[in-house]
């Protein structure tokens, strides 16, 4: 196994953001290399950390990163979608902080052997766990030509989708679509010359796009907010660092509506609809990596953090 190189975008702010106590229970939804966790560790005295990853690797680095805090720390290979039945298992009622980062690793995006990268030739897997039976292949060379167009649009919003999908269905007639750089080569055929240039990489959306439908990214997130502002308690921090436009919207309405829930009719003199606020957002525009986080690293430019902290029960 390669190592597990991944810089932690916003470490200093997402620390700073769960205002961390010492005997408090915290919760690292996507453990990764360990970075963030491992800064929570050093913070705790009779606290306790419960880090959570998908990934096998990430698994195998974050718990030898994370050795000399073992005595505070709980890892489980499962996905943040499980919070609720994993904290339930480790008997853990509210906990103090939950910090989600949801970027693709440097590791996985470094590793050809993933089929993350449109860079260099592997297998189409872009699993985040290789326990996962579907692959992006199945994606690739299974879906219809309407769905393949629908998933590289929403999710990679990527402006020649229905093209991509005409020309992905039309090569994959002569022969399946096995490798990363055969989908490139596919991929630069459906976009004219003239938008390539100076546009970044032409694969790139699309690849997003398949990454995240075959990961259930979105639907994960968006299902999983509201439950772990929940499981906070009084004065708990929810920091979610986010890496696209899709990400941000999820997490921006999610807060919101725990802020704001009320579904009354704006005339109405009081609320008859009983929805009660959960909290407050605390990052009314989302904190952003400074310049020289960026010249450090280039892939932390698109991060954003937004923070909401649980209220006070009634």
């Amino acid at each position: 196994m390669e190592e597990f190189v991944h810089i932690s975008v916003l470490l200093k702010e997402t620390i700073e953001g769960l205002n961390i106590k010492p005997e408090g229970i915290y919760v690292d939804g996507t453990l990764g290399g360990g970075g963030h966790s491992e800064e929570i560790a050093k913070r705790l005295t009779t606290g306790r950390l419960i880090g959570i990853d998908q990934d096998a690797d990430a698994i195998r680095a974050a718990s030898e990163r994370l050795k000399p805090y073992e005595d505070r720390v709980d890892i489980v290979r499962s996905n943040y979608e499980e919070i609720n039945n994993i904290l339930d298992t480790l008997r853990v009622g509210l906990v103090d902080g939950i910090m989600l980062d949801l970027g693709v690793s440097s590791y996985q995006l470094d590793t050809a052997s993933r089929g993350f990268s449109y860079m260099e030739d592997a297998p189409l897997d872009m699993r985040m766990d290789d326990r996962m039976e579907r692959t992006a292949a199945d994606i690739v060379n299974g879906y219809s030509e309407q769905e393949l167009y629908r998933v590289i649009r929403d999710y990679g919003e990527e402006s020649f989708a229905k093209n991509i999908a005409k020309h992905i269905v039309k090569a994959r007639e002569d022969k399946p679509i096995e490798t990363t750089l055969q989908l490139t080569e596919i991929i630069k055929a459906a976009i004219p010359a003239k938008v390539r240039m100076g546009q970044g990489h032409p694969a790139k959306k699309t690849f997003q796009a398949i990454r995240i439908e075959l990961n259930r990214e979105l639907q994960v997130l968006a299902d999983s907010v509201d439950g772990m502002i929940r499981r906070l308690r009084p004065g708990g921090r929810l920091c979610i660092i986010t890496f696209h436009s899709l990400e941000d919207r999820i997490v921006k309405q999610s807060f919101r509506k725990n802020e704001s829930p009320c579904i009354c009719p704006p005339g109405l003199p009081v609320c008859v609809c009983n929805r009660r606020s959960l909290g407050k957002v605390i990052t009314k525009k989302p904190i952003l990596p400074s310049e020289k986080e960026i010249e450090e690293n280039r892939r932390s430019k698109s991060a954003k953090l937004r923070i909401f902290e649980r209220g006070e029960e009634e």
